[in-house]
């Protein structure tokens, strides 16, 4: 039994060629671990040339469903032994060139505020806002329907919202200074 007709090696170089990068960044932005975000790629690859059949016409969010669970799987087995999960932290996600106060405080904010938001929150606004896909695409990602992705798009969008507008709680009073 051979592959499947059109799921050749030149189909799979193909999608290789046009998704590796997106694959590599999806996992530069939740793994901080230098071999992690190309070991997770080589992981997704494989599992699409095994499951080539499977794999659709338009491959790149059934790519992202891959590496999602690839990633709850490795988390999981992590948790369980009792290791930390080293996940990436909004702060690595600067912008070359972003300097001065406003831009740091700026990612605390979010990175606060993404913390805040439960875990299917924060994939949904990722999926959309990272990996720039639809909310249909995002659905398949999730493995949910387009309906259900949309009302959780929009509770997660009101709750960053929420938590974004929130006052800053500092971990330390500020005092004043008396003066001399």
């Amino acid at each position: 039994m051979g592959p499947p007709p059109g799921r050749d090696e030149g189909w799979f170089t193909k999608i290789y060629d046009e998704h590796y990068q997106q694959i590599l960044r999806y996992g530069r932005r939740r793994l901080v671990d230098e071999d992690g975000p190309a070991e997770l790629a080589q992981e997704v690859f494989a599992v699409a040339w095994r499951r080539r059949d499977e794999v659709p016409e338009h491959c790149l969010p059934w790519l992202y469903g891959v590496s999602r669970r690839l990633l709850a799987n490795q988390w999981r087995a992590r948790r369980s032994a009792g290791r930390q999960v080293p996940i990436a932290e909004a702060d690595a996600l600067r912008v070359p060139g972003s300097a001065g106060a406003d831009a740091t405080l700026g990612v605390a904010d979010v990175r606060a505020a993404m913390r805040s938001l439960s875990d299917l929150d924060q994939e949904i606004l990722r999926l959309i806002g990272w990996e720039e896909l639809t909310v249909a695409e995002a659905a398949q990602v999730l493995g949910c329907s387009r309906t259900t992705a949309a009302v959780r798009l929009h509770r997660a969008r009101g709750r960053l919202t929420a938590a974004m507008s929130a006052p800053l709680t500092p971990s330390v009073p500020h005092r004043k200074l008396a003066r001399s």
